[in-house]
């Protein structure tokens, strides 16, 4: 038997606050239910996933770096980070293995500002405005992304 796939599920400023946080926005489903969520559905793909998150950017290149180093594919909702770090932009250029970017709600629905992604491009692919679902969404494109290579 070969041993679940490590992958990581990064989210980015204020995921931690699901639940309370603009629930008419992003649903009342609290960060515990997103962890739940994304480590049930790792079980039924045959991975072992390891939800993080964090407010601070340079924390979050460091998680990308080391999965680079790994080879860890990654689903990952940058938050706010999403618009304007190039950093972090930079850092998933590295990537050795297949990272979905994922949003809760739709950002081109959503203010202006929120409609440019400067990490999209970098990406294996974004998916976007289907709640925590878009998460389980993600895990499932990776696994086909795997399946792949």
């Amino acid at each position: 038997m070969t041993a679940p796939t490590r992958v990581l599920v990064l989210n980015g400023p204020n995921l931690g606050r699901l639940g309370s946080r603009e629930p008419d926005v992003y649903g009342s489903t609290s960060y515990a239910g997103l962890v739940a969520a994304c480590e049930k559905t790792g079980v039924e793909l045959g991975f072992a996933v390891e939800v993080r998150e964090t407010n601070d950017e340079g924390e979050m290149i460091r998680w990308i770096h080391d999965a680079a180093d790994a080879r860890t594919p990654v689903v990952i909702n940058p938050g706010a980070f999403t618009h304007y770090s190039y950093g972090l932009r930079d850092a998933i250029a590295q990537r050795t293995a297949p990272l979905i970017e994922v949003h809760i709600s739709n950002p081109y629905a959503r203010e202006e500002f929120r409609h440019t992604s400067v990490v999209a491009a970098v990406a294996t692919g974004t998916i976007a405005g289907f709640g925590i679902g878009s998460y389980q969404l993600a895990l499932r494109a990776l696994a086909d992304q795997l399946a792949q290579s």
